[in-house]
């Protein structure tokens, strides 16, 4: 489900990731592509941990595909919940490796927007430089 388009989006790098006073998101994050919900207000924690994720749009580099490596860059603040209930609509990877779930926008599946390792079902991580917010 699309938002509002009067409403004011912000991208992440807009924000300084508001919280509430129990230290949840302020604001609605939503896909920066076509701007569904992903997580309501007051729903996700604001962590710090580092994860490698790949990129968004895959760019074009025939010597890592060819040796099989994947670009992509490593991030450090992320949006955790504990619960994949929790979310409006976001979509899952195969797994990737022996563990990784990425997460992407159900919608219209950009990504990966976030991280998932299916031997922990409490955490599932969305990036702060991948989504954007929405009052």
């Amino acid at each position: 489900m699309a938002t509002n388009d009067n409403q004011e989006v912000q991208s992440a790098s807009d924000s300084n990731h508001q919280l509430t006073a129990d230290g949840k998101n302020a604001q609605m994050i939503i896909c920066p592509n076509c701007r569904c919900k992903i997580l309501l207000k007051k729903t996700a924690e604001l962590v710090n941990t580092d994860i490698f994720l790949p990129y968004m749009r895959v760019k074009k580099n025939t010597s890592n595909q060819e040796s099989g490596q994947v670009d992509g860059e490593q991030l450090s603040q992320f949006w955790k919940v504990d619960n994949m209930f929790t979310f409006e609509n976001v979509g899952f990877t195969k797994t990737v490796g022996s563990s990784i779930k990425y997460l992407i926008c159900a919608d219209c599946e950009i990504g990966p927007i976030g991280w998932h390792d299916i031997n922990d079902k409490t955490t599932f991580l969305i990036a702060t430089q991948r989504i954007h917010y929405s009052d």
